[in-house]
């Protein structure tokens, strides 16, 4: 049996604001089966506490100026450590941002805080459990792999890099309140630019570091993707390796078993978004509306799609100009209707209702929505990029003459190439025979974790040993 401790700052179901949270909360269950014990260390956030109260406490002395103590609990079968730090963590507002919709301004040393007591559950253990690895996860968590180094820990270090574009950046004047050592704070180490940075700490002090995509990790490695981390990343590409996402397939199961039970669940999807009948497909976009996500190319490219019957339902917030250009499209266009905001209940229905769903990023790590897309037989149109790359078999001419095909991709990331998408998006759902063919191949992608869980199990073993 593997020991492994996540250190993460959010998990489902207590604390999301994006895909890390989903990873971090399946991975305990789909390792479980392959002889690897995860158990969770999270920031003591009044959700997490709410959720775990009353379970066994370890006093922690001072953590950065303040008591604090260890309180550990279950969440379903995974055993969970918070870190209940009241001074840090038991505050309003999101996990980063306070209600004023600001970072925090003590954020470096929050999580500071969960990497260092991550270092010393990772040396000490926790009872007589002690961990064999140390799975780090995002800038939250990077700075653990060099705590564990400078405390003596024995366990193997794994950073997890969901998202590069978040690293961690704290001033070069909390070295010191951020207990980092001074031989650290060079170009070589974990100095950025003039600035501490937790993420480039994780990547140099662990002894492995993986990324949430096979594309994805060979586009962190060039200047385009790399966020100015791309060196260190090519330094250590003999560690790096790309492991896809999954999903929870209990959690995303559709309502029907075939392509034919999903036209009762468009018929309401459109009552539900006052959306008129149309000879188009009805195409769904889940998002944060960011120019990431390409959704500025999108509201371009829409004539495309409603030129010939297409629909748009949208659901998602973010900057406020995208929030107000798609209020303006719905309110010029019949077919298209806007949700600003999230949720989870309705985002299920709109995937399952849906003939299409639209990822047209220009950067996306891996994304769980073309998943949720593929599970459900409601064909992805994304960006050739990261894990969308790797998700979406395209509807080329070569795809449609193998009956592979389980949607299209867009390339170049360009409005031009969306449009063009598009078009040929309802062309290709007015052949309801290859329509059809194309949802049977999507509803039959393997998207859960079955493989990505066992190739973390390897990395583990490759690391420790095997148990």
């Amino acid at each position: 049996m593997t020991r492994v401790l996540s250190v993460t700052s959010e998990c489902v179901p207590l604390v999301k604001t994006g895909g890390l949270a989903d990873v971090a909360g399946a991975l305990p269950g789909a390792l479980a089966p392959l002889g690897v014990e995860m158990r969770t260390l999270l920031p003591g956030y009044p959700a997490v506490m709410g959720a775990i109260s009353g379970g066994e406490t370890h006093d922690l002395g001072k953590v950065f100026g303040a008591p604090a103590r260890l309180v550990t609990g279950l969440l379903g079968e995974t055993r969970l450590y918070a870190l209940d730090a009241p001074h840090l963590f038991d505050r309003s507002g999101g996990p980063y941002l306070g209600p004023n919709g600001r970072d925090w301004p003590d954020n470096p040393v929050r999580y500071a805080a969960l990497s260092l007591v991550a270092a010393r559950i990772a040396t000490e253990g926790v009872g007589d459990w002690v961990p064999d690895v140390l799975h780090c996860h995002d800038w939250q968590a990077g700075i653990a792999p060099l705590y564990a180094r400078e405390s003596g820990a024995k366990a193997a270090s794994v950073l997890t890099i969901h998202n590069v574009a978040f690293q961690g950046l704290a001033p070069a004047a909390m070295r010191e309140t951020l207990r980092l050592p001074e031989s650290g704070y060079t170009s070589e180490g974990f100095e950025y630019w003039g600035q501490i940075s937790a993420l480039k700490a994780g990547m140099l002090w662990s002894d492995a570091i993986t990324t949430v995509s096979p594309t994805y990790a060979a586009e962190l490695l060039t200047p385009e993707f790399g966020m100015g981390l791309d060196g260190v990343l090519r330094a250590r590409a003999n560690v790096l390796t790309g492991i896809l996402n999954g999903i929870d397939l209990e959690a995303w199961s559709p309502p029907y078993k075939s392509p034919r039970g999903k036209a009762r669940h468009t018929a309401a999807l459109r009552q539900e978004f006052d959306l008129p009948e149309s000879d188009g497909p009805l195409c769904v976009v889940i998002s944060r509306l960011t120019e990431q996500k390409g959704l500025d190319m999108l509201l371009d490219a829409l004539p495309a799609l409603l030129d010939q019957g297409g629909q748009l339902a949208l659901l998602g917030s973010g900057d406020a100009r995208l929030e107000a250009a798609f209020r303006q499209a719905a309110l010029r266009h019949a077919g298209v209707a806007v949700r600003i905001g999230y949720d989870e209940a309705l985002s299920k229905r709109m995937i399952a209702g849906g003939d299409a769903i639209l990822v047209p990023s220009r950067f996306e790590p891996c994304g769980l929505t073309q998943l949720y897309g593929l599970r459900y037989g409601t064909l992805p149109v994304v960006a050739m990029t990261g894990g969308l790359a790797d998700t979406v078999i395209n509807a080329s001419p070569a795809g449609l003459d193998a009956g592979c095909a389980t949607g299209l991709q867009v390339l170049p990331i360009t409005t031009a190439a969306l449009a063009g998408a598009l078009t040929k998006l309802c062309a290709l759902w007015r052949d309801r025979t290859v329509w059809q063919t194309m949802m049977k191949n999507a509803m039959a992608q393997p998207v859960g974790w079955d493989r990505s869980a066992a190739a973390y199990r390897d990395l583990y073993e490759a690391l420790t040993g095997p148990r």
